[in-house]
């Protein structure tokens, strides 16, 4: 995915046969979907933060096949999610994380502890407080603050390192 400059294209991709009902493996219209649906602040984030067309960027990383859209139990999709060929790990929701807030984070979760890279990290808007929120419970560490972006939008960096074996 150019999301964020880059293109995902990777060996440490997870194997999309392996995961279950909440998780799936991208399509184009999922893309859509998430694209006409997300967050405010995700949407803002993507494009005051990086200056970056939102739909543009999920449609092409859709076609890329090198991410994948979760849904919640009602059938809505509630996001997208990726990571570079780097570790730069990516995702954009939907508002419908919050209806079934639990399942959407134990997922993105188990989606993670599924991933092979060593070392994750990226930037996140500081006003994005969900995703903030999200990344704590999925074990990012936050390691500073500065300005990004076509708007000097103040961004705080992330990381996360796998210590399984």
């Amino acid at each position: 995915m150019r999301c964020l400059g880059k293109v995902i294209s990777h060996p440490n991709f997870t194997d999309v046969s392996k995961l279950d009902q909440y998780i799936h493996p991208i399509t184009e219209e999922a893309a859509r979907e998430v694209a006409s649906n997300l967050r405010p602040d995700d949407r803002r984030e993507v494009e005051e933060g990086h200056g970056l067309d939102a739909t543009e960027e999920l449609l092409h990383a859709a076609r890329t096949g090198m991410c994948v859209y979760f849904t919640v139990p009602n059938g809505k999709t509630a996001g997208m999610a990726g990571v570079g060929p780097t570790g730069e790990v990516w995702m954009l929701c939907t508002p419908a994380i919050h209806e079934y807030p639990i399942t959407f984070a134990r997922e993105a979760k188990r989606w993670l502890e599924q991933r092979n890279e060593k070392l994750l990290w990226n930037i996140v808007d500081s006003r994005n407080t969900v995703h903030l929120k999200l990344l704590k419970f999925l074990g990012f560490k936050f390691l500073r603050k500065f300005e990004h972006g076509p708007n000097n939008i103040q961004f705080i960096e992330f990381c996360r390192v796998c210590t399984r074996s």
